[in-house]
């Protein structure tokens, strides 16, 4: 069993049990992504459970990348993601969407019979099928805040503590391996800390260099939401010591 496809489907359904108390016509307001109104940017969601069941189902015999590595296919691939999202979500409306969201059945039951190591061809090249769960689980997080950012006058959508938790790891991880060292000690409590960025490597007591957060901030701030400056301005992110600035190194989808 893939551990992270239980916190995809929690999540999904705690994410349409939100949106089903929302009015038809609020689904055709924009969302906070450009271009996107809520009811595309759900589609989006609803076509990234329907894409998890069904890529754990192709083998590929290439070498995995490492998800680190797979996401930076991202912001290349904009435009045929956009294309893509329009195309599945068509004309389907906020109760189809609902529907397809809820329908996690599949997902779950693929997940449990595909070892985590096997190799799958992702979208965007061969990945393990557990970092495939892993980086749908992150961007199933990442929307549920851009929806709840979207209607900001509306209680947030809930993020279920696994799936939170998996998804700040997720993304710290990535950052390490994206900027490998030990100079700056990045830490997202209670889930998480991690040391990266090359330099001066810490080898006891307080670190010299350390950036920390909270979770949702460290999802906004990961994938682009948020500069980095502009979040330590906000007094969001804490950064101590003359190399602990991740402007850099972020975001991690670029």
């Amino acid at each position: 069993m893939i551990r992270e496809a239980e916190a995809f489907v929690a999540q999904s359904a705690a994410l349409a049990d939100w949106l089903a108390e929302l009015p038809d016509e609020l689904f055709a307001a924009p969302s906070v992504l450009p271009g996107w109104d809520l009811r595309t940017l759900v589609g989006h969601v609803a076509f990234i459970q329907h894409g998890l069941a069904a890529r754990l189902g192709e083998v590929s015999h290439d070498a995995p990348l490492p998800s680190a590595e797979y996401v930076r296919a991202y912001r290349p691939d904009a435009a045929d993601i956009d294309e893509t999202t329009r195309r599945w979500v068509g004309e389907r409306r906020p109760a189809e969407l609902l529907v397809a969201l809820r329908d996690s059945a599949p997902a779950l039951a693929t997940a449990r019979d595909v070892p985590a190591k096997a190799v799958i061809a992702g979208p965007r090249g061969a990945i393990t099928a557990r970092d495939w769960v892993l980086t749908r689980l992150v961007d199933l997080v990442v929307h549920c805040d851009d929806i709840a950012r979207s209607l900001p006058e509306r209680d947030p959508v809930p993020l279920l503590r696994p799936a939170l938790a998996a998804t700040t790891r997720a993304l710290a991880e990535m950052l390490a391996a994206q900027a490998p060292g030990r100079s700056v000690e990045v830490r997202v409590p209670p889930f998480v800390a991690v040391q990266a960025v090359a330099g001066p490597r810490h080898t006891r007591g307080t670190p010299p260099n350390v950036v920390e957060t909270d979770p949702v901030t460290w999802l906004r701030l990961a994938t682009g939401r948020v500069a980095f400056a502009d979040a330590v301005a906000a007094g969001a992110v804490r950064a101590s010591g003359t190399r602990a600035d991740l402007t850099d190194q972020l975001p991690l989808f670029s």
